[in-house]
């Protein structure tokens, strides 16, 4: 049996843009989160700080390089970017996909994966509001087809990751509009048109489920698992309330042990079959973007971490395995060095897919 390919998910959020500009304060990215982030108990690693690669800009090509190579040397087959397309004539943070694609380098796989959702104040910041900041929306075939003509050029790059000639895309929320099915069906078409066989259709499907039946009745082609907090919902209706007390009362986020949760990050009855492309969770820390309502793993650890992904690449039947996440730090869940365990979650990630090879 062919081994799960092994790609990461990759956060553009590292540069500045006008929309951030706006709405948090000139020079606002993803570090400005990371570098404010607090402690929440004795030991908590806050703020985390970045090793090698430093408080990199993406604007940078150099820093792309470097990641490439970090990334390739444990073994990971390609990046794939988060894709913020909302309508015909805006998307946001496109610009280090889109100096990639165009410069060339690095020489490394990649593919893409559509975030649609809407963004509101909260998302991105602990003191946010539920205002509305820029909508996802769906129109119709005619917005599909521009979104599928924006996508092509990246679809025909040598370097864009395919199963048997078909470019892979993710779609973020695959039950967020009855739309996805006209646009799913819009899109295998006029890959048809353009060339392709079709499109490889994986629908990510993050701590949901209970509702994995409506995944299966919809046309995609395999399903990113991605459970980080199922196992909260095992607790019994008493601990889940005291839970909900503590925070709400001493203003204290949710804390759990990584290798508790890591139990659940990978279902056996339910993930290894050949329709699942698990994920392995590199960690979990939200209090930098959402404060004490946040969840945090602790104890995570080069050696946890290396049983969870043991658990996962010995076990996972299907065509690919994402982690989650190459460089999201601001939800604590990446890969990049820092300076507390430098490059030693790579190293493990590295040496377990090359013995399972």
């Amino acid at each position: 049996m062919t081994k799960p390919r092994v790609i990461a998910f990759y956060l553009p959020q590292f540069h500045p843009i006008p929309e951030n500009n706006e709405w948090w304060g000139k020079g606002f990215t993803e570090w400005t989160n990371v570098a404010r982030a607090k402690k929440y108990y004795f030991g908590h690693y806050q703020p985390r700080i970045p090793g090698e690669l430093g408080f990199y800009d993406l604007r940078v090509p150099e820093v792309r390089e470097r990641q490439a190579e970090l990334a390739r040397d444990a073994g990971i087959e390609g990046f794939c970017y988060w894709h913020y397309w909302f309508d015909e004539d805006k998307q946001l943070l496109e610009r280090p996909f889109n100096e990639v694609l165009q410069s060339g380098k690095p020489d490394y796989p990649f593919c893409l994966a559509w975030a649609n959702e809407s963004w509101f104040a909260k998302s991105w910041d602990k003191n946010g509001s539920d205002k509305l900041l820029i909508e996802q929306t769906y129109k119709g075939e005619k917005q599909y087809i521009k979104h599928f003509y924006d996508v092509l050029p990246a679809f025909k790059d040598k370097r864009y990751i395919k199963v048997d000639g078909k470019p892979v895309f993710i779609i973020y929320k695959p039950l967020a509009n009855n739309e996805i099915t006209v646009f799913i069906k819009v899109w295998r078409n006029l890959a048809k048109e353009n060339g392709f066989p079709d499109i490889y259709f994986i629908g990510h499907c993050i701590s949901d489920r209970k509702n994995i039946k409506k995944y299966y009745q919809l046309d995609l082609d395999s399903i990113n698992m991605c459970s980080i907090t199922d196992f909260m919902q095992k607790r019994s209706v008493f601990i889940r309330g005291i839970s909900r007390l503590w925070t709400r009362i001493f203003k204290r986020p949710y804390i759990f042990s990584y290798s508790r949760a890591s139990k659940g990050f990978f279902n056996k009855e339910m993930d290894s079959n050949t329709k699942i492309c698990p994920s392995i969770i590199t960690g979990w820390d939200h209090t930098p973007r959402s404060g004490s309502k946040g969840v945090i793993f602790k104890n995570e650890t080069p050696i946890n971490f290396g049983q969870h992904v043991r658990n996962v690449v010995e076990n996972s039947k299907g065509e690919f395995i994402f982690i989650k996440s190459w460089n999201e730090w601001a939800e604590g869940n990446y890969l990049e060095p820092d300076l507390r365990y430098g490059d030693a979650y790579l190293k493990v990630l590295g040496d377990i897919i090359k013995n399972n090879n």
